[in-house]
């Protein structure tokens, strides 16, 4: 009888493993969105690299928790829902991290400083749309507050919308204002990760 019980676990979905999985990928971008908030409004470079090095410290924490959701994926025959969605929802929530990381990394590496130009305010809004992640990955596991999810959702494509406006106005202040090629192409890079 326990091989049989054995087998049939096979088919049982691990509901509560991807789910709290998913969620805790998601409590990590918004903290890694918040630290980036913080890195841009630190204006000592010595505490932006301590800031930076946290966020790398969540950025191989989320790479780690990617990893088990693709690890799950292979075991388990059954899932909570279509296995290419469990797959891309994993991937983008990589990408979002990924860029989060890079967007502070090349800020330090770049030896940028963070309050000039439309730098906080892509902060902002990489902040907001990372919420908005975490509060529709939170309703996947019931299902029941399909309205929320929706919100969610119409609000990030929202924010996305409004970064891309940002976005322009940054580059075109930044070829206003600087006169320092070096520094344009820097900035217009940090902006284009920002912004993706």
């Amino acid at each position: 009888m326990s091989a049989f019980n054995s087998f049939m676990k096979l088919f049982l979905p691990k509901d509560r493993v991807f789910y709290s999985l998913f969620e805790e990928v998601s409590v990590t971008v918004v903290e890694m969105s918040h630290l980036l908030k913080k890195l841009l409004n630190e204006p000592s470079l010595e505490v932006r690299e301590q800031i930076f090095t946290q966020i790398e410290d969540l950025e191989h924490k989320n790479d780690d928790l990617t990893h088990k959701i693709f690890t799950e994926l292979s075991r388990n025959f059954i899932t909570p829902f279509d296995r290419e969605d469990i797959h891309y929802l994993a991937s983008a929530l990589d990408d979002v991290a990924d860029y989060i990381f890079a967007s502070a990394k090349k800020i330090n590496f770049y030896r940028v400083d963070p309050s000039q130009g439309n730098f906080r305010k892509m902060g902002d809004l990489i902040s907001q749309g990372t919420e908005n992640i975490k509060n529709a990955i939170s309703e996947l596991r019931n299902m029941k507050n399909m309205r929320q999810i929706t919100d969610s959702l119409v609000r990030i494509n929202s924010i996305e919308n409004q970064a891309d406006d940002e976005f322009d106005t940054a580059i075109l202040n930044l070829f206003a204002t600087e006169s320092d090629a070096k520094e344009i192409i820097k900035k217009r890079e940090i902006f284009t990760v920002m912004e993706i």
